[in-house]
């Protein structure tokens, strides 16, 4: 039987309940977080806190539960090729396999594609996942599906964009559910909110924190980290306030009226104040810092630069950090035209740099045992390649078969779990669907998929309906 999180729905609502004003909010020093203030983030974290000591959350147990401290999750937008990249069928008719060759990897008999030299070098610190499946073929509603582990509410469609019907994202259940460390966020999105020009609907749904309520959003950093302008929104200190003078601030609380400084929501302001003045918390999203010669392992360039971040952040306390593909201006991995082209010269190369840095890194500084990092697109592309017009071959949307990859956090090293068919057109071994992944990280961050959370209607909703992929787990 699902077992159910003690508390009401969304922090917001209990805030309200105490008579505090966005503006007194504002007044008091607090920090917007994509619609999120400081204090209600402080509240969330409360919240789930209790809830661990409930007993509700474990740490540590069999068959990976509880073994990651934090998940790094990149997601792939546009939906990789499976035969180009990490499921090569060098047997298979030239219409079907591509010009690209397979090559050897550091796990002997298992081959992956010529493009990714540095991750065949890494094999043996991965898990392929070479049996995805489910049936939308749409960007919007699958990425939904990918980033929550649910059913978007209109599946199948590139129409609808976010609601606050969506089930709320992973990092959202991670907020609710699991307390970040002093003034980091729980859960942080970059570095933007993805969206498709081709789709009606714009950007996907599934990418906050949907019906649990906005207290619960992922921390959105939008930019190029590579940019030496790059700045994050809201991390720094008003103009002409200094650290101590916001700290002072502290002091303005006990001058407020009985109802606006008594109970926990004192509490939270004064934490809020703390994490404005906390060179911690804006020390973790820079990357001055770093060995120039580490972040040129990562690749000088958006992608590399957030994976970097992302080491960083769960070094920090954030315990869920998505990295989306950036917005390329080329439609991201959806190679419906000049798919070889793409994959060979702009997408496959800072992916297999940054990746492999990020193992790299995350192993010399004994953190990949207790951070799980997940690689997955919304689906995979045709097997066979279609020729486009004026433009060379293409592959379109397939979701009935494609691969992620997996690394750290308790994940078996240099293996392969389910399988494809000769043409990697159909899982032939062990299906794997996105809310099975979904249900696969919440498990490792020692959360039941199981668990029932309130929705706004006070109706207990199970936060995850997949199959955790225990034989994955080493």
């Amino acid at each position: 039987m699902a077992r159910k999180a003690d508390g009401g729905h969304s922090g917001c609502s209990g805030f309200q309940d105490l008579g505090v004003t966005r503006r007194s909010m504002l007044k008091a020093g607090t920090l917007g977080l994509t619609g999120l203030g400081l204090p209600e983030l402080m509240g969330g974290r409360a919240l789930a806190a209790a809830t661990r000591k409930a007993g509700k959350l474990k740490a540590g147990g069999a068959d990976g539960f509880g073994q990651a401290k934090a998940c790094i999750l990149v997601f792939m937008w546009g939906g990789p090729s499976q035969l180009d990249t990490w499921d090569p069928k060098p047997e298979a008719p030239e219409a079907i396999r591509g010009p690209f060759k397979a090559i050897s990897t550091s796990v002997p008999g298992v081959q992956i594609s010529e493009h990714f030299p540095m991750l065949a070098q890494r094999m043996d610190k991965l898990t392929l996942i070479r049996s995805m499946s489910h049936n939308d073929p749409a960007h919007l509603s699958s990425a939904h599906r990918v980033l929550t582990g649910h059913l978007a509410p209109t599946p199948i469609s590139d129409a609808a964009g976010p609601t606050p019907n969506d089930s709320p994202h992973l990092g959202s259940l991670v907020a609710r559910m699991m307390p970040a460390r002093g003034a980091m966020p729980a859960s942080v999105t970059m570095p933007w909110t993805v969206a498709h020009p081709a789709a009606p609907g714009g950007r996907a749904p599934g990418q906050h924190a949907g019906w649990l309520g906005k207290a619960y959003d992922p921390f959105a950093v939008e930019g190029d980290p590579n940019n030496p302008a790059f700045k994050v929104a809201g991390l720094d200190l008003p103009d002409g306030v200094s650290p101590e003078r916001m700290v002072g601030r502290r002091s303005l609380l006990g001058g407020l009226s009985p109802v606006e400084s008594s109970g926990a929501w004192g509490g939270f302001q004064s934490k809020a104040i703390d994490a404005l003045s906390s060179a911690e918390a804006r020390g973790a999203f820079t990357l001055d810092g770093e060995d120039p010669r580490l972040r040129d392992r990562y690749g000088r360039h958006i992608h590399g630069q957030c994976l970097m971040m992302a080491r960083r952040l769960v070094e920090s306390g954030v315990h869920l950090v998505t990295v989306n593909w950036h917005d390329d201006g080329q439609n991201f991995w959806d190679t419906h035209g000049d798919n070889f082209d793409h994959l060979q010269n702009r997408l496959m190369p800072p992916a297999d740099r940054a990746f492999s840095a990020l193992l790299d890194d995350l192993e010399a500084r004994g953190m990949l045992d207790e951070t799980l990092v997940v690689w997955t697109g919304e689906f995979g592309r045709t097997p066979r390649i279609n020729p486009v017009a004026g433009v060379r071959g293409g592959r379109e949307h397939w979701p009935r078969c494609y691969t992620a990859a997996m690394a750290g956090g308790g994940v078996k090293r240099g293996s392969i779990y389910g399988a494809s068919d000769r043409w990697a057109a159909s899982p032939i071994q062990n299906p794997v669907s996105p809310d099975d992944v979904g249900a696969t990280i919440l498990h490792a961050l020692g959360i039941d998929p199981a668990l029932e959370l309130f929705d706004p209607l006070g109706r207990p909703l199970r936060v995850n309906n997949g199959n955790v992929v225990r034989d994955i787990f080493a």
